[in-house]
């Protein structure tokens, strides 16, 4: 066996310690940089910024807060991700233990379709033509004793509504679940499979004790990701949501959320007090997708499976 090649092995070594410790670097300057501009705004702000739904930003008056854009960009995101993880685990264990290889490949490549399409268009689709569609269900809904749920209630908006933002929030992210849940349920030992095989398992009870286990920490991964698109989508959701004069616990009601109301709010970054008003729900934002990220790593580290 020949010796190892020392020199490009410490090359390789440096150049990815080197972007590891460069992305690092990134993501703490974007973080002081938010923090930074914050901080002035944040110190004018006339009215509580974590609980007031009122946001008023000129150069004379700062009154801003979030507590509207943090229940409709949570609610989004949770009722997204309750349709979409589900669909995703079914669609990928479809995949690869219930149809022969071939078929299983054709619907892969469908399903990893959605995810090549851009959001403007899941936002003019979902505002001109699913919505509507929708629009019935939530007015019937509301209208049974479901509608006296402050959660239910019945909104202003008819189409463009925190539900229908949902409903497409999780189409867009079933391809990115499903993909990674299919991969991981993919690489289950065949020693697993033998093994609930000779035990006399059906297929479902096989699945149950061999692969989904086996693939529950990827599976944990794949839904954080897809809550992190969720939460940071812009376009779609911008174009979907019809905004509220007041704010509603409803998700049949209108809204917006951290990145839709920084979208529409782009004209008025004209001065750096303007600015740091909408910078500083970016930090939240920030924040919130950081820690939802970190906890998905610490549930994926402690459930992973050993083969």
């Amino acid at each position: 066996m020949p010796p190892p090649r020392k020199g490009p092995d410490k090359a390789f070594s440096a150049t990815t310690t080197f972007v590891g410790v460069f992305l690092v670097v990134l993501v703490a300057a974007i973080f002081l940089f938010l923090l930074i501009t914050a901080v002035s705004p944040l110190s004018r702000n006339e009215v509580n910024f974590l609980t007031s739904t009122e946001w008023t930003v000129t150069d004379n008056r700062l009154a801003f807060g979030i507590a509207d854009l943090m229940w409709t960009t949570v609610i989004s995101s949770i009722i997204a991700m309750v349709l979409a993880v589900p669909v995703a685990i079914g669609v990928a264990l479809l995949i690869t233990h219930y149809t022969p290889k071939r078929i299983g490949m054709i619907i892969g490549f469908t399903v990893d379709l959605l995810a090549a399409v851009p959001s403007v268009v899941y936002g003019l689709w979902g505002m001109r033509v699913f919505g509507p569609v929708v629009a019935p269900f939530g007015n019937w809904l509301t209208g049974t004793w479901v509608g006296n749920i402050p959660l239910f209630a019945p909104g202003i908006a008819s189409s463009g509504t925190v539900f229908v933002a949902s409903l497409v929030l999780a189409i867009m992210i079933l391809p990115i679940i499903t993909a990674l849940s299919r991969d991981v349920f993919e690489q289950t030992p065949s020693d697993h499979i033998e093994a609930a095989w000779a035990l006399g398992a059906t297929k479902w009870e096989m699945i149950r004790t061999a692969v989904l286990p086996y693939g529950r920490s990827g599976v944990v991964a794949a839904s954080m990701l897809g809550l992190g698109r969720a939460l940071g989508e812009t376009i779609a959701v911008m174009l979907i949501l019809s905004a509220v004069p007041s704010f509603s616990f409803s998700i049949f009601s209108g809204g917006e959320t951290f990145a839709s109301k920084i979208a529409n709010g782009a004209p008025e970054f004209d001065s750096p007090t303007k600015t740091g008003a909408y910078i500083a729900a970016g930090l939240v934002l920030f924040i919130l997708t950081f820690a939802v990220n970190a906890v998905a790593r610490s549930v994926a580290s402690s459930g992973k499976a050993k083969a």
